[in-house]
């Protein structure tokens, strides 16, 4: 991959990847941040990356597990995530569906709201969310399954008369 396909996939991909890792997390500052370390190392292993299938998935991976390590290092450590950055940026919400969403989503299991999110926001067919998160198919169709009977009643709570959409 060079430098010029390497500018595109990242133009193509850096906001939905975004957006993604956000739903699984639940924060777009560590989101995005994380998003852009993936696509730093993405950069430095460009040459390996241009041979993988889903060089998309490998970044919202990449973003996810940093992620979770920064999680775990804040929770253990009992400090700041980043110390270079400053004052939390407070983004406006969208509107009430989308941070009720986000909210019913933070609550539900990690496996789940890892399967929901790569299924319904990422758009990946149920195959390759097993592929990627590793786990049997007919697994990750129970977390979706499971998944999105709590969504329901975590919205419907939010949201009287709100109904869920399967896809």
């Amino acid at each position: 991959m060079d430098e010029d396909e390497f500018d595109a996939f990242y133009n193509a991909s850096f906001r939905r990847v975004c957006a993604q890792v956000y739903a699984m997390i639940g924060d777009s500052d560590e989101a995005a941040e994380c998003v852009q370390e993936a696509f730093a190392r993405a950069w430095a292993h460009r040459r390996k990356l241009s041979s993988v299938d889903y060089p998309e998935a490998w970044v919202r991976t990449t973003a996810y597990r940093l992620a979770v390590g920064r999680w775990r290092r804040k929770k253990y450590a009992g400090r700041v995530t980043d110390r270079a950055v400053g004052v939390r940026t407070v983004m406006p919400a969208v509107d009430e569906t989308h941070v009720a969403l986000v909210a019913a989503l933070k609550k539900l299991p990690e496996a789940q709201r890892q399967a929901i999110v790569l299924h319904h926001i990422a758009d990946l067919p149920v195959h390759q969310v097993a592929a990627e998160v590793g786990a049997p198919t007919g697994t990750i169709k129970a977390r979706l399954a499971r998944g999105r009977a709590t969504l329901a009643e975590l919205l419907a709570d939010e949201a009287p008369g709100a109904v869920w959409k399967e896809a």
